[in-house]
């Protein structure tokens, strides 16, 4: 998700002087646009933004943010989460350790980290949607969609930001290209095949209405 505001954005210009909590290059590509950006540890966030120390947030999803109580103190909740387009877990070990196990044992780590990711995944999207429907038509929390234009300033920024990270190591730019590689492979297939669902379901939606 796109994060907890106590002001509506309609136009890029919104963002200037904004005290927001967000890490990371997405904390990086507002800074460029004006916004004031701030590392609130977790266990302050709902404080500050309860006071008005802070007048946005973004955490996780649905599911998470509903745990931290954010619709309490938020009156907006934005979507989408543009700066943090993907999810998956991180599974990390000793690489000595790991390398000295038989080929065997090395496909049971192998196999066991990705059965679990793929269980996180699953349980992600089911609490994010069950947890999205309580916050909307239990708690009156205001779903709110960025303007394309928004959008679209913001991922112009976000190019040049990637870019200028990427300079900073060989091996971020390795990561890089190789992500933009992906990003061109992909985008004609989730076009046919996810967005084309998706916009049948709402479609159907619509003339059920």
């Amino acid at each position: 998700m796109g994060g907890w505001f106590n002001k509506q954005i309609n136009t890029i210009e919104d963002f200037k002087g904004l005290k927001m909590r967000i890490p990371g290059l997405g904390g990086k590509v507002l800074s460029k646009v004006g916004c004031a950006v701030t590392l609130t540890p977790g266990g302050e966030i709902f404080t500050n933004l309860e006071r008005g120390v802070i007048d946005a947030t973004e955490w996780v999803g649905p599911a998470h943010d509903m745990r931290m109580g954010f619709y309490k103190v938020a009156k907006f909740y934005y979507y989408p989460g543009w700066h943090e387009p993907g999810t998956y877990a991180e599974f990390i070990f000793n690489k000595k350790a790991y390398e000295s196990l038989p080929k065997d044992l090395q496909a049971l780590v192998d196999a066991a980290c990705t059965d679990t990711e793929n269980w996180i995944l699953a349980q992600f999207e089911y609490q994010n949607a069950m947890a999205l429907e309580e916050l909307v038509t239990k708690h009156g929390v205001k779903l709110m969609k960025f303007p394309d234009d928004v959008m679209e300033k913001l991922s112009k920024i976000n190019e040049e930001v990637l870019e200028e990270e990427a300079k900073k190591d060989p091996l971020a730019i390795k990561v890089h290209e190789d992500f933009k590689n992906f990003k061109k492979a992909i985008a004609g297939w989730a076009l046919i095949s996810e967005k084309a669902f998706y916009d049948q379901i709402l479609q159907i939606k619509a003339v059920q209405k």
